[in-house]
């Protein structure tokens, strides 16, 4: 029997011969990055000319992969940590290079969709199904000059799939271990007076404790999940076009608490149901054909969260209203722009906040193999008034295979309205907060080998932060802390033939508390993928994920997280063009590890099922 260390040794040995002989790493699951529409940089913009580390993850990669969850696709993303307090149901957060993970913002199809109500205003990504997702945009750093407040440490953009053309649907159902079953169906069409796409997907689950298993804990808690998404557009005259989405996601999780006398956690009757919506539509009226483009959008997002504890309910509901004006120009080939207006309406517990925000983005291109990208933004809060913020970023293609970037930008996080109105001492709620600040740059280079079968990259990285928002002695919050991070990331994509493709994918993240120079909690300073797909003319494809994660510190307030590595495994066959089978094994070794202290997952674990496409 192979002992746990040898294994990871072994594991990541592995990988060690398609590492070495390359002077560089790129991005994992990228592909020809000049094939690569980055959406998120408000000016769609080829991957090799963003100047930004951002990287990609389409349905084709989650499907390969047999990700079922939005979480476990976004941990493939170099950078990216991701925690969950117990699998199926359990609250699920992403930090980019050791940002907070409050310090996160989420879009999904250019609508932010963080939680007003909770103390960071972040939002859980434990209920997010992969089914209706397209593609999965991670841009690294601050973005708040392209999206205003919480775009501090990075931005995740989740863009749902779109209709098409003709008259279809597609119907999955899938079962397994922990008395699993996940299904969903959609249909979908599109002609000359518009498009539309409708689904819904749903899963139930027995689970597993919430509380490690392995500290007596033996009830298994349940979840279950329904998802309902739609997408359309309609084709007015003028080339005018009216363009909605929507999002539905209910859930219901039992949950472990600190139940008396010893209150540390263990099981108990607790449960966690949420509900959100998310809605937008867009009106996109061409002014003069290919030079000016205008759109206005209206987005709307619903919260409710019921925390359901020994017999007591606590209900916190949050909305939030979006309004934008975008508009594009195209003056030529050699240079273009992006600019605007939004407000954004943020309502929690019956307390409001509002921010307006100013933004332009100019690109040009004085010489054919050098991209300079430049932007600002203003925005006004209305209660801790205004910031402005600026980005830069530059790409240069020396030759086909060899480009150079950088970019440099700077963040900011409003208040929060908890942070803004809640106080447990003698002192009122602090209206002096003001918003927490980052600044940060990093540099890269991406290779390709001149057959275009090899692509690399390596991305070096520095963020400052400050006047974060913490908790203070005397009962209320105030900015009185700040991080440092730096490190590097480093990803390789190697088509060994035309059917094999290997990937591996490494990130150094060292984050500190700027003050004392303890590790920020919960970030690994070392982490990564190796992963090995099949994709042949044949009916089979398969892929075998091997995914490393360092050890973690849990500060004064639990036990550190050790290190562990967990391989999966995922395959589908084609019976003919209509119907799949596909199955995935996690846990392959039945790995026991933590991904916050206290916290169990999943063991090693099966699951099966069928995909019809008509």
């Amino acid at each position: 029997m192979i002992d746990k260390k040898t294994f990871r040794l072994m594991a990541l040995a592995s990988a060690a011969p398609l590492i070495l002989p390359l002077p560089a790493i790129a991005q994992s699951g990228a592909g020809a990055p000049d094939e690569i529409i980055v959406e998120g940089l408000r000016l769609p913009t080829r991957a090799t000319e963003t100047g930004s580390s951002v990287s990609v993850i389409t349905a084709e990669d989650i499907e390969l992969r047999g990700y079922a969850f939005t979480i476990d696709a976004l941990a493939s993303a170099p950078g990216v940590t991701v925690n969950q307090n117990g699998a199926f149901g359990g609250v699920a957060s992403v930090r980019i290079r050791g940002a907070g993970s409050d310090q996160t913002l989420v879009l999904l199809d250019g609508v932010a969709i963080g939680d007003p109500s909770a103390v960071g205003g972040g939002f859980n990504f434990s209920t997010l199904d992969t089914a209706d997702i397209e593609r999965i945009e991670v841009l690294k750093g601050p973005q708040s000059t392209l999206w205003g407040s919480d775009a501090i440490g990075g931005v995740v953009n989740i863009i749902t799939k779109r209709p098409e053309a003709g008259l279809g649907g597609t119907l999955f159902a899938e079962g397994g271990s922990f008395g699993t079953f996940r299904g969903g169906a959609a249909v979908k069409g599109g002609g000359d007076i518009g498009d539309f796409r409708v689904s819904v997907n749903g899963v139930t689950t027995d689970g597993i404790s919430k509380a490690d298993e392995n500290d007596g804990n033996t009830e298994r808690d349940s979840y279950d999940g329904l998802t309902i998404a739609g997408r359309g557009g309609l084709n007015l005259p003028a080339d005018f076009r009216l363009e909605t989405s929507f999002l539905r996601v209910e859930g219901d999780a039992e949950i472990d608490g600190f139940p008396p006398p010893n209150f540390s956690l263990a099981d108990s009757a607790d449960r966690s149901e949420s509900t959100q919506y998310t809605g937008s539509a867009t009106l996109i009226t061409p002014v003069i054909a290919d030079i000016l483009e205008n759109r206005f959008t209206v987005g709307y997002t619903d919260i409710k969260r019921t925390n359901i504890s020994s017999g007591f309910n606590t209900v916190n509901r949050g909305d939030r209203l979006l309004l934008r004006y975008q508009g594009n120009a195209t003056f030529n080939e050699y240079a273009r722009a992006a600019f605007g207006a939004e407000r954004e309406e943020a309502t929690a517990n019956d307390e409001e906040t509002s921010i307006d925000g100013y933004f332009g983005v100019l690109e040009i291109k004085p010489v054919g193999s050098l991209t300079v990208t430049g932007g600002v933004r203003h925005d006004d809060h209305s209660r801790f008034g205004g910031e402005t913020t600026a980005r830069a970023a530059v790409a240069y293609a020396v030759s086909e295979n060899f480009i150079l970037r950088g970019s440099w930008g700077e963040g900011f996080k409003a208040p929060t309205i908890f942070q803004l109105t809640s106080t447990f001492g003698a002192l009122p709620p602090n209206s002096d907060l003001q918003p927490e600040t980052s600044e940060a740059f990093d540099v890269g280079v991406d290779l390709a080998a001149a057959n275009d079968r090899v692509h690399a990259s390596v991305t070096y990285f520095n963020r400052d932060t400050e006047n974060l928002i913490t908790f203070a002695p005397n009962g209320r919050y105030e900015n009185i802390a700040a991080t440092e991070a730096q490190g590097v990331e480093a990803a390789v994509d190697i088509a060994i033939t035309d059917a094999i493709t290997a990937s591996v994918d490494y990130a150094y993240i060292d984050a500190t508390d700027a003050t004392t120079g303890e590790r920020q909690i919960r970030v690994p300073r070392h982490s990564g993928d190796f992963a090995l797909s099949y994709e042949g003319a044949g009916p089979f494809s398969g892929t075998v994920v091997v995914r490393y994660n360092g050890d973690e510190t849990e500060g004064p307030f639990g036990s550190d997280v050790e290190e562990w590595v967990r391989v999966d495994l995922a395959g589908s066959y084609a019976i003919n063009d209509s119907i799949d089978l596909y199955a995935r094994v996690e846990n392959l070794f039945d790995e026991e590890y933590q991904q916050i202290s206290g916290y169990g997952t999943p063991g090693l674990s099966a699951y099966g099922g069928v995909r019809l496409s008509f």
